[in-house]
C-alpha cells in the first residue's frame, strides 16, 4: 500500500504523523512511505532521517496527496487541502467531526473512508489513539495555567503551589478521565489544593485510592460547582463523550462569579468545549482572551506545544493500526478488529458515527449495512 504523510498546516502544529523509526516498520512489510519535505521538522525528525528508514521525499503536499492510498495526518484536513482529497483515499487522522459540519460535508462528497483517532474504542471502553495526547494536554493544561497566573498575563498573580505562610492556589478539574487525571499529577506535583469532579462515583473512587488525602474529590452537577468555581484560581475542562459534541457543564453564571484573574484551560475545546463564555478557538500564537475578568484558553492542539514526545507518543500507538490496514486492506482489517471499526467516521459518501451523526443533526448509516459484516 502507498502510505502518505503530508506536512501539518494547523497554525503551530509541529508535530508529524509518524516517527522515521515507524516508516521502517512499514517498509519492512514492502509498503511504499511517502513524506512531505520538512513535514517532520518540528519534532526534531529530518528528511534524511525519513530516507535512511526508507521512505521517498514529496516535493509538496500535492504530491504526497496524489499518489497516497492511505493518508496519515495529526489534525483534521484544513480548507486549503480540501481540494486533494480523493474518492479512493483512507484519511487517519485526529477529526473531531461533532463540531466540524463543514469538513464533514467535505468527506461525505469525496465519498473516502475517513478513520478518526479519538473514536477508535476497545471493548472496555478505552480510547487507545486518545490516550497519549490526553496525557500530554492534561500535563500541559497545568503548566500552562500556571503561566498564565502570571501578573504579565494579566492573572491573579497566584504561585500555584503556595509558599510557607502564603496557602496554594486552588486548581478545579471538571472531568475525572485521562486528561484530568493527568492534569492531577501536576497540579499535586506542584503542590496546589486541588479538586476533581465527576459523574461517576466508580471514577471518583479510582481517583481517591490513585491520590488519597492529596485532592478532595465531588460528584458533579450544578450546584457543586457553582461552589466550586467561586472559589478556584484554574479551572481545566476535561470532559469527553466519545464522538459526541462536549456538553456545555460551565455556566456563564459561573464564569461570571470567578475571581478576578483566575484561568480556564478547556481541553475539551476539541470537542466543542465545556464552557459557555468559550466562544472561539484560540491558537498557540495567540492562545488566551478575557471575559468577565476571567482569562480563557481555547487552544485545540495543546500537544503540537510538545511535538516532539506527542509525535514519539502518537507513532507508539498508532502504528500497529497503519500496519493492520496496509497489510490486510480497510475491509479485512475491520473485520477482524472492532476496535478499529468504531474509528470509521464516514465511509463511501455515509456518516458512520452516531456521535457525530446525533451532534451535527445529519443521518447516520451503521457500518455493517455497508460493508457485509
Amino acid at each position: 500500500m502507498i502510505i502518505g504523510i503530508p506536512k501539518e498546516i494547523k497554525i503551530k502544529e509541529d508535530r508529524v504523523a509518524i516517527t522515521p523509526e515507524g516508516v521502517n516498520s512499514l517498509i519492512k512489510y514492502n509498503h511504499k512511505v511517502i513524506v512531505e519535505k520538512k513535514a517532520g521538522e518540528g519534532s526534531g525528525f529530518y528528511d534524511e532521517d525519513y530516507k535512511q528508514a526508507g521512505a521517498v521525499i514529496a516535493e509538496s503536499s500535492e504530491d504526497v496527496y496524489n499518489q497516497a492510498e492511505l493518508l496519515v495526518k495529526v489534525k483534521e484536513p484544513q480548507p486549503s487541502e480540501y481540494k486533494y482529497l480523493k474518492k479512493n483515499h483512507i484519511l487517519f487522522t485526529y477529526l473531531h467531526l461533532a463540531i466540524e459540519k463543514t469538513l464533514t460535508r467535505e468527506l461525505l462528497n469525496k465519498k473516502l473512508t475517513a478513520i478518526a483517532y479519538e473514536t477508535i474504542q476497545m471493548p472496555d471502553g478505552r480510547l487507545p489513539l486518545l490516550i497519549p495526547m490526553s496525557e500530554v494536554a492534561g500535563k500541559m493544561s497545568v503548566q500552562i495555567a500556571a503561566n498564565l497566573l502570571e501578573n504579565r498575563n494579566k492573572g491573579a498573580g497566584i504561585l500555584l503551589g503556595g509558599i510557607a505562610g502564603v496557602p496554594a492556589g486552588k486548581v478545579l478539574i471538571v472531568g475525572g478521565g485521562h486528561v484530568g487525571v493527568n492534569a492531577a499529577k501536576i497540579a499535586v506535583g506542584m503542590g496546589a489544593n486541588v479538586s476533581i469532579t465527576d459523574i461517576s462515583t466508580d471514577r471518583l473512587r479510582y481517583i481517591d485510592n490513585l491520590f488519597g488525602s492529596k485532592i478532595k474529590t465531588y460528584l458533579s452537577n450544578e450546584e457543586t460547582l457553582k461552589k466550586l468555581t467561586k472559589e478556584t484560581d484554574v479551572l481545566i475542562g476535561a470532559v469527553l463523550i466519545p464522538g459526541y459534541k462536549a456538553p456545555c457543564i460551565i455556566t456563564e453564571e459561573m464564569v461570571k462569579n470567578m475571581k478576578k484573574g483566575s484561568v480556564i484551560v478547556d481541553v475539551s475545546i476539541d470537542q466543542g468545549g465545556i464552557v459557555e463564555t468559550i466562544d472561539r478557538i484560540t491558537t498557540i500564537d495567540n492562545p488566551a482572551f478575557e471575559k468577565y475578568g476571567v482569562i480563557h484558553y481555547s487552544v485545540t492542539n495543546i500537544p503540537g506545544s510538545v511535538a516532539r514526545t506527542s509525535t514519539i507518543a502518537l507513532t507508539n500507538e498508532t502504528l500497529r493500526y497503519l500496519i493492520e490496514i496496509a497489510n490486510n486492506g480497510l475491509i479485512d482489517a475491520i473485520k477482524k478488529d472492532s476496535s478499529l471499526a468504531k474509528g470509521i467516521n464516514t465511509f463511501k459518501g455515509k456518516l458512520t458515527n452516531k456521535g457525530v451523526a446525533k451532534s451535527l443533526n445529519m443521518d447516520f448509516t451503521e457500518l455493517p449495512s455497508l460493508i457485509g459484516f
